[in-house]
C-alpha cells in the first residue's frame, strides 16, 4: 500500500462518535467491492443478453473479487493514472484465462463503474439512514405522546412566551424527522441510479443491445434504470448530500433545545447520565451535555462541506475536469456525519430526563408575566384588543418595577382604569391556555407512524457477493 492510500488524518469527533456503519459504508475495501460488483453485475447483465457468453461472465464474476486485488498495486496504478478501475480491471484480468480476460469491463468506461459503485453506496447508506430515522422517531414520538400536557413555557426570542407542553414543542422536531423520512423515500429514486454509458455518454462501444443490458444491470444490483446518462449531471450526487446535511440540521435543532434547556438557570430537560458522563477534568459538580455538543459540531461542519455541493454540478461538456474530485471527498463525509447525528440524537432522545417540576416552577419567573397575552385575551372580548394589551402592559411594566406578579398588580391596575369587573376570577392559569398543544402532539405522533420507511432493502450487492 502506498504511504497515503486508505488514511485519513486522525478526527477527534469520528474516533470519539464516528458512526460505524456509515465510516463501513464508505470504506476503501467497500468501495473497491462496489466497483468489483458493477463490473461482475455488468458482465452478467452482457451474458444475459449475449454480448459475452456465459462462461466468460461466470468466469469473470469469479475473478472480480477482492481476494484478487492486490491493494497496494492497486493504488500505485491509480496515482499515476488518476482513476482506480484501469489498474482494478487489469488486477482481475490478470487471474483470467486468454478469452475472458479480454470481457471484463467491456464496453464501459471508468466513469461508469465508479458511479455506478457509488450509487450502491447512497443505496445502502439511504436505507441505513432510513433505519436511523426510524429508531430516533420512534422514540421521539414515545416522549411526544407522554410530555403532551406537561406545561412549560414556550420561549420566543430566547425569553418566555406563553404557557406550552413539553409534548407540543417535541412534536415539531417529530414532524421535521417525518419530512425527512418522507424526502428520503421520494428522492432514492433520484439518486441510485445504475450508469452505463461509455465513453462520451452514447454507449456506443456497448453496442445495439446497450439499454438492454444496462437494465438488467440495475436490476441484477438493485439500483433504479435510466436511459440518460449522467456522467456530468450531479443533481442526484448533490441532493444525497443535501439530504445529509439537512438531517444532520434537524438533529441539531434538537440538541441545541437540549443545550439550552439543561442550562443551570433553567434546568428542565437533561441528557441520560450514568458515572463520569460529561464530566470536567477540574470542576466535580459539571455533567456537561456532550452528545447534544456532538451534534451541533456534526451539523456545523456538515453545513461547511454542504456548501461545495452546487459545484458538482458545474461539471461541463461530456466529463468533469475537477468537479468530480469533490465528491470523492465531500460525499462520504456528509452520510458520516448524517449517520453518527442519528445515533448520538438517538442517544439523547432515549435517555432524556425531564423536571416537570421545574417546568412549572420556572413559568412563576418574571412574576408570572408569561400569563400576560392569556389576560390580554381574556380582557379583549369586552374592551377591544388594543385597549386590553395597554392595560396589561402597564401592569407588566409595575410588576417587574416593584417586583411584585403579574397576579397581583394586574387588577390593581384593571381597578384604577374602573375594568376590574372584567377580568375573570380567577385569573386565567397556564393550564388553561395552552390551546391546540394535546392536538399537535397527538397529530405529530399520527404523522410519523404514517411516514413511508424507504422502498429500498440493504442487499443490493448480496446476490452478486457470493
Amino acid at each position: 500500500m502506498t504511504p497515503t492510500a486508505g488514511r485519513s488524518p486522525f478526527s477527534l469527533l469520528m474516533h470519539l462518535a464516528g458512526d460505524e456503519e456509515q465510516l463501513g459504508i464508505f470504506s476503501e475495501q467497500s468501495s473497491i467491492e462496489s466497483w468489483l460488483a458493477a463490473e461482475r453485475a455488468l458482465a452478467l447483465a452482457q451474458a444475459e443478453h449475449r454480448v459475452i457468453t456465459r462462461e466468460d461472465a461466470d468466469a469473470i464474476v469469479d475473478a472480480a473479487r477482492l481476494r484478487n486485488v492486490d491493494d497496494e498495486t492497486l493504488w500505485k496504478t491509480a496515482r499515476n493514472v488518476g482513476y482506480p478501475i484501469l489498474g482494478l480491471v487489469r488486477e482481475v484480468c490478470a487471474v483470467l484465462p486468454p478469452g475472458p480476460d479480454g470481457r471484463v469491463h467491456y464496453g464501459a468506461t471508468t466513469q461508469d463503474i465508479m458511479d455506478t459503485g457509488l450509487a450502491l453506496q447512497m443505496t445502502r447508506s439511504l436505507t441505513a439512514l432510513d433505519r436511523a430515522l426510524g429508531r430516533v422517531g420512534d422514540a421521539l414520538a414515545a416522549r411526544v405522546a407522554e410530555h403532551a400536557a406537561t406545561v412549560m413555557a414556550a420561549r420566543t426570542h430566547a425569553q418566555q412566551a406563553v404557557p406550552t407542553t413539553l409534548g407540543a414543542t417535541l412534536a415539531t422536531l417529530l414532524a421535521q424527522f417525518t419530512r425527512q423520512r418522507e424526502r428520503l423515500a421520494q428522492a432514492a429514486p433520484r439518486i441510485t441510479l445504475v450508469s452505463l454509458f461509455g465513453a462520451g455518454g452514447t454507449a456506443a462501444a456497448l453496442g445495439p443491445r446497450s439499454s438492454q443490458v444496462r437494465a438488467t444491470m440495475a436490476e441484477l444490483l438493485g439500483l433504479h434504470h435510466t436511459d440518460v446518462p449522467w456522467h456530468v449531471d450531479r443533481d442526484g450526487v448533490a441532493e444525497f448530500g443535501w439530504l445529509c446535511t439537512t438531517v444532520t440540521a434537524t438533529c441539531a435543532k434538537l440538541a441545541r433545545n437540549v443545550v439550552d434547556l439543561s442550562r443551570t438557570e433553567i434546568g428542565e430537560v437533561f441528557e441520560p447520565f450514568e458515572n463520569h458522563r460529561g464530566a470536567s477534568s477540574t470542576m466535580p459538580q459539571k455533567v456537561n451535555p456532550i452528545s447534544s455538543e456532538v451534534v451541533i459540531g456534526l451539523a456545523g461542519t456538515a453545513g461547511a462541506l454542504a456548501s461545495s455541493l452546487a459545484r458538482l454540478q458545474e461539471a461541463g461538456h461530456e466529463r468533469a475536469a475537477g468537479e468530480w474530485q469533490i465528491e470523492w471527498q465531500v460525499v462520504p463525509q456528509l452520510a458520516v456525519l448524517a449517520g453518527t447525528a442519528l445515533s448520538e440524537t438517538l442517544v439523547i432522545v432515549e435517555g432524556m430526563r425531564v423536571d416537570a417540576a421545574r417546568m412549572r416552577a420556572n413559568l412563576e419567573q418574571d412574576g408570572g408575566l408569561v400569563m400576560a397575552e392569556a389576560q390580554m385575551i381574556s380582557l379583549a372580548a369586552a374592551m377591544g384588543r388594543e385597549h386590553a394589551h395597554d392595560l396589561v402592559y402597564e401592569a407588566a411594566a409595575r410588576a417587574r418595577t416593584t417586583g411584585r406578579t403579574l397576579t397581583e398588580v394586574l387588577p390593581e391596575v384593571a381597578g384604577e382604569k374602573g375594568k376590574r369587573d372584567l377580568l375573570p376570577d380567577p385569573l386565567v392559569a397556564a393550564d388553561d391556555y395552552v390551546g391546540e398543544a394535546g392536538r399537535i402532539a397527538d397529530a405529530a405522533v399520527r404523522g410519523w407512524s404514517a411516514a413511508p420507511a424507504i422502498p429500498l432493502v440493504d442487499t443490493a450487492m448480496s446476490e452478486l457477493a457470493t
